[in-house]
């Protein structure tokens, strides 16, 4: 790597530098994936030649300057990358990349999850983690010949979602109800963790489990590589299903798969129809599994969705929220509630310079 080489570290707070990286990125056919919280970037006689970022146990933003490719660059990169979410303890590595960068990763100790051909890869540091995750999950398996799963955000739980479980309970010798693992919205995990095993508690024959890596997040799925939205949503449907159906479906017996009809979302309508011809497809390898599709509850002939209830705690509408949520969410609504009202009006600095209010 001839020339003077110059690794740094850049916070999402640096808005100068990150500004370079996004236009680095810009030229490099890239777009900056927000999430990111660190980049690192190479320099060379001080103008930026590569760059790579962390977020959360992801990799992402990967980009080598045309000008040093060839040169070993990636491998060092790709190492930094690996050492600097060691340092913030992160040693369960993800990386979403283009299939042209899978011998790259290998390299780094990285191994194919799942793949869409000739546009994406998942890749992880592990060769052995997620089957040993699904062995994991086969210790909970439950006798049956009809066992149903149910993938939900609970963003938070509302009465229609414990009214998609309680349906599909009812129709299954046994119910898996997974969350998915994410902290990208005002509701941290762990309280929604919380709230559905409050809220379906009396539900039988039904177990609710905490979320995993291998259960993908649309939030936190990267698009910084593809431009088109179809594009983007086809590698989501793909990737996220293909390790479901080939490995966590398979370890837990799962012969259905239940969703709420979906009215207001076209992406989630869209995932809904791809996942029934993929979860039935006979040409997998692995078992099939039958999509059904459970009729939304209603309140006051409007269907009750998270997004209404996110809608109402910005009111603070807590008279039409108590039809909507079961109890256990109703009081956490209402304990954010009183501590937003119980919070303290302080003005921005800028305000009390210039009077402003």
């Amino acid at each position: 790597m001839p020339g003077n080489i110059v690794f740094d570290r850049i916070k999402r707070s640096e808005n100068r530098k990150i500004a370079e990286v996004t236009r680095f990125l810009r030229a490099n056919d890239l777009s900056i994936d927000t999430t990111v919280e660190i980049f690192i970037t190479v320099s060379r006689n001080q103008q930026l030649i590569a760059c790579g970022g962390i977020a959360g146990n992801i990799i992402k933003c990967v980009a080598i300057d045309e000008s040093a490719r060839g040169e070993g660059l990636a491998l060092t990169l790709a190492t930094e990358l690996i050492n600097l979410a060691y340092e913030r303890q992160c040693t369960q590595l993800f990386i979403y990349t283009k299939s042209e960068n899978e011998a790259l990763f290998k390299q780094c100790g990285f191994y194919p999850l799942a793949r869409v051909p000739n546009i994406m890869v998942l890749m992880e540091n592990s060769a052995t983690r997620l089957q040993q995750y699904a062995s994991y999950l086969t210790t909970l398996r439950r006798s049956g010949k009809k066992i149903g799963c149910i993938v939900m955000n609970a963003n938070p739980f509302t009465l229609g979602h414990r009214h998609l479980i309680q349906t599909a309970a009812s129709q299954c010798d046994w119910l898996h109800v997974f969350m998915v693992k994410e902290d990208t919205s005002r509701f941290p995990y762990e309280d929604r963790l919380t709230l559905v095993r409050a809220g379906a508690r009396d539900i039988d024959r039904i177990t609710v489990h905490r979320g995993s890596e291998y259960m993908i997040s649309r939030a936190t799925f990267p698009c910084y590589f593809i431009k088109e939205q179809s594009v983007i949503n086809h590698c989501y449907t793909e990737i996220d299903l293909q390790i479901f159906r080939q490995h966590l479906a398979p370890a837990l017996g799962i012969t259905h798969r239940f969703v709420g009809t979906e009215p207001f979302c076209k992406v989630t309508a869209d995932y809904n129809r791809d996942m029934r011809t993929r979860l039935a497809d006979t040409s997998s390898n692995a078992p099939a599994i039958e999509l059904v599709e459970i009729e939304r509850l209603a309140y006051r002939e409007k269907y009750i969705s998270a997004s209404w209830v996110r809608q109402l705690l910005v009111k603070h509408d807590l008279a039409t929220l108590e039809h909507l949520v079961p109890e256990a969410t109703r009081d956490y609504l209402q304990h954010m509630i009183a501590a937003q009202k119980n919070r303290p009006t302080i003005p921005p600095e800028s305000a009390l310079i210039t009077g402003e209010k």
